[in-house]
């Protein structure tokens, strides 16, 4: 029967530093991946002007935190014509845009909220009550979105 040798005690070292490098490299993976501070005490107007800077011809606009699962809508009255809605989030999971004109929805579109910028090109076949409802069942995030007349 062979018996290896036991290891030089340098090897032993190596091997633990090398263990230790591995968790902390998990550990800072994972904090990368959660967002930057909380998003509860999170400054709606700081974190939107980097998020969705404004833009001219806005017809409607909204930003905010969903804390929960309840919706958040916003309604004006718009002229029949084609729009462009750009949406963004933050916070982790998916935000859901619904828009509807008189009652009627008209589309629903989603940002994944990582930060990144979504758009939906939207319809409006005539005149009349515009409403966006924003809401999330990955509560809690933060959110922003404007609808303009698209070019």
């Amino acid at each position: 029967m062979l018996f290896a040798p036991p290891l030089p005690a340098r090897s032993r070292a190596f091997r633990r530093a090398l263990a230790a490098a591995a968790v902390a490299a998990v550990v800072l993976g994972a904090s990368a991946c959660s967002p930057a501070g909380s998003i509860e005490s999170a400054n709606v107007d700081t974190w939107k002007a980097t998020a969705l800077p404004p833009a001219g011809g806005i017809v409607l606009a909204d930003a905010g935190k969903i804390l929960n699962r309840d919706p958040i809508a916003r309604e004006a009255t718009v002229p029949a014509g084609s729009y462009i809605l750009t949406m963004t989030c933050d916070g982790g999971g998916k935000e859901f845009f619904d828009v509807s004109l008189d009652g009627k929805r008209l589309a629903e579109s989603g940002a994944a909220c990582n930060g990144s910028r979504e758009t939906a090109r939207i319809k409006v076949p005539a005149a009349g009550r515009l409403t966006i409802s924003a809401s999330s069942v990955d509560a809690p995030l933060i959110f922003a979105y404007q609808l303009m007349p698209a070019s």
